[in-house]
């Protein structure tokens, strides 16, 4: 029996514990080394890592794709995809989507997970044909929660009308941790025999159920688990690769890990993450284990920023409170699963409930997913919420990307010359103030560089 690991301390560790602000510097001595500690495949791009690149690191996230396929040529390396919202907070034309696929493959990305965060399936449709289109291996992902209208029934639906698109394994995508060790080995068990696809499980460790749920889950015949390396494991982030890969070879399965590569993996993170609680950028609060994640279920990767935000508004005092709303606003929007963007919809607007009382402002996230605009909600939305915010507009039935006008070539004439490339143009389209920001500094950099070799020449 085999069980397969993906890596990811480059991605969602990273995003879970310390908000994503890990540079490529800061991992670029160990990427060889990944690379032959026999993982299924590294996750190392999507998510926030896009975002964070351009917006805090100062970062091509292109370039440093190309520089991880260049170091780690022998392992798969794997990103998330935000379906129809690509790496961003809204709904994108078709034409970008596609453009953004094929490129993310030409850069390096073998396996790309694609998600949609109401797992309404009608927008993950395009990604996932284009992905498949460019030869990638698709993981369909199922968003699980916890709601009154959330059952196995419709997570076996899903799954197999994301077969029906052509991907060739589920995920499993429990991003609150709070997928229990029963319910895991009913869901795979099930998503097994009836829609006969592999499933990779995926968990975070805020609840404590972590290691329990993974190990009922592969003995439900799970193929992929996601871990972290041990020290940058646990809290908000996976539970750890090294001591999941101990119990289950003693469990008879083979993993394909070499033991010593992840003892040398982990001692090179260490003095990293040092650094990074002396700096506070890993808060203890998000290693800690919080049961109350049962009911608030809020994400790694958003409670992080969360406590960053209420950090540096000098509220972190009322966290508690927050976290008690975040139950109430999902209700009213129809329980959608709390993974990105509707974990930071429904985080920002708990938050703004709090402080400044209850939907006193609403977000024009909130109120373009009153109108639509992400996609079928769940179940019952809170039809006072609806008329409070949209009066007698009408919220749209179709797939909000078949109203949207291609963007690609009014993208490229837009940025000119800033951009040297398609991949710059996506860049643009995702984050135009941010890559257009970048753009700037990268081209007063080259006038730099390029003077200085004028001034060498002439001397």
């Amino acid at each position: 029996m085999q069980i397969k690991f993906t890596e990811t301390v480059l991605r969602d560790a990273n995003q879970s514990l310390i908000a994503t602000r890990m540079p490529f510097s800061a991992f670029e001595p160990i990427l060889s080394t990944l690379d032959r500690a026999g993982y299924y495949s590294l996750e190392c791009w999507g998510g926030a890592t896009f975002d964070s690149c351009l917006r805090y690191l100062n970062e091509d996230p292109w370039e440093r794709l190309r520089r991880i396929r260049a170091a780690a040529p022998h392992t798969k390396l794997q990103m998330l995809l935000r379906g129809q919202n690509l790496l961003g907070y809204k709904h994108y034309p078709d034409d970008a989507v596609r453009l953004f696929v094929k490129k993310s493959v030409e850069n390096g990305i073998d396996v790309l997970r694609i998600f949609d965060a109401l797992n309404d399936v009608r927008n993950v449709e395009v990604a996932v044909k284009a992905a498949l289109e460019a030869g990638a291996e698709v993981q369909g992902t199922i968003c699980f929660t916890l709601s009154p209208i959330h059952d196995l029934k419709s997570y076996i639906e899903t799954g197999k009308a994301l077969k029906k698109l052509g991907v060739q394994m589920l995920c499993v995508k429990d991003m609150a941790g709070i997928m229990s060790p029963k319910t895991a080995f009913e869901l795979v068990s099930a998503l097994k025999k009836e829609v006969g696809l592999p499933v990779a499980v995926h968990t975070h460790a805020t609840t404590g159920l972590a290691f329990m749920t993974y190990l009922r889950a592969v003995e439900a015949g799970a193929d992929v688990i996601d871990t972290a390396i041990s020290c940058f494991s646990g809290g908000t982030a996976q539970p750890a690769t090294e001591t999941l890969d101990y119990v289950l070879r003693e469990y008879g399965y083979e993993t394909g890990l070499d033991p010593k590569a992840l003892h040398e993996i982990n001692g090179f993170f260490k003095p990293y993450r040092a650094e990074c609680l002396q700096s506070g950028l890993l808060n203890p609060v998000v290693l800690a284990t919080d049961t109350d994640a049962l009911n608030y279920q809020i994400p790694g990767g958003m409670l992080s920023n969360l406590v960053a935000q209420l950090t540096a508004q000098k509220k972190l005092n009322r966290l508690d409170e927050v976290l008690s709303e975040v139950p109430n606003v999902r209700k009213d929007l129809g329980y959608p699963p709390l993974v990105t963007p509707m974990s930071q919809m429904v985080g920002v607007q708990a938050t703004s409930n709090v402080l400044y009382g209850k939907y006193k402002t609403v977000s024009k996230e909130i109120k373009a997913y009153l109108r639509g605009e992400y996609g079928r909600a769940p179940g019952q939305i809170n039809e006072d919420l609806r008329r409070q915010v949209l009066g007698d507009e009408k919220p749209l039935t179709c797939r909000f990307a078949d109203t949207l006008p291609p963007i690609v070539e009014k993208a490229r004439a837009e940025i000119g010359e800033l951009a040297g490339c398609d991949e710059d143009v996506l860049s643009y389209i995702a984050f135009p103030t941010q890559a257009e920001s970048f753009f700037l500094k990268r081209e007063e950099k080259r006038k730099k560089v390029f003077t200085y070799t004028i001034e060498r020449t002439d001397a």
